[in-house]
């Protein structure tokens, strides 16, 4: 097993937990996956943060180009390592 990430990138809270919810529903995600807040250097208010979903795949069974493109449905992105 290795240690696999994937880091998907949202505008927001809400789209972030849309997307955490609906990763078990897609790909069958049992791990529920971690929010967290990436605020930019020097930014405290919520307009200059942005939300990850790190997700892991240590069978590495998850296709990151099909990742990328259900995650631009809450106009995000994912990460490439």
């Amino acid at each position: 097993m290795s240690d696999v990430r994937h880091v998907l990138v949202l505008p927001d809270r809400d789209a972030a937990e849309e997307v955490a919810e609906a990763l078990g529903e897609r790909f069958g995600v049992d791990e529920e996956p971690r929010l967290v807040r990436d605020a930019l250097a020097g930014e405290d208010d919520a307009e200059g943060a942005q939300w990850l979903v790190v997700l892991r795949d240590e069978a590495e069974r998850l296709d990151p180009g099909e990742l990328n493109e259900f995650v631009a449905a809450w106009e995000g992105w994912r990460e490439e390592p």
